[in-house]
């Protein structure tokens, strides 16, 4: 399970801080260590970013390194980066897909931006994160 709603919040409420700052319009996504949602946010972010946030989220915790980070990986694999791709019900690998740890380095869960820029993306993805450790 790892994340708990609690400390999910914590995260979510800088995420949304940081994406108000930027006057980004994104959808924020908190997962546990199983990929299951905790906490959610839309700020008036198209539809269509709903399941890009969670997705990335997801791809982060799956593999316990930031979504961009398993884009690479995936880039390298060439030949087999399709089923890579479309594994687990599909993964997202592009920046906002941010792991979160707690205090003594241990993934807890992660969290996914979307609806801004991939760079946007992590930032405020990252904002979150770092309101946990």
């Amino acid at each position: 399970m790892g994340i708990s709603y609690n400390i999910a919040e914590k995260a979510l409420q800088a995420a949304i801080q940081k994406a108000k700052s930027m006057n980004i319009p994104v959808s924020i996504a908190i997962v546990d260590t199983g990929g299951h949602l905790v906490a959610f946010a839309r700020l008036d972010s198209v539809y269509g970013v709903i399941e890009f946030a969670v997705k990335k989220a997801r791809t982060a915790v799956m593999f316990g390194v930031d979504s961009d980070i398993m884009g690479g990986i995936i880039a390298g694999a060439e030949l087999h980066s399709y089923g890579m791709l479309n594994s687990n019900g599909g993964l997202l690998t592009i920046a906002g897909g941010v792991v979160i740890k707690d205090s003594e380095g241990n993934n807890i869960g992660a969290i996914g931006s979307s609806g801004g820029t991939p760079e946007q993306d992590k930032e405020i993805a990252g904002a979150g994160a770092s309101a946990i450790a």
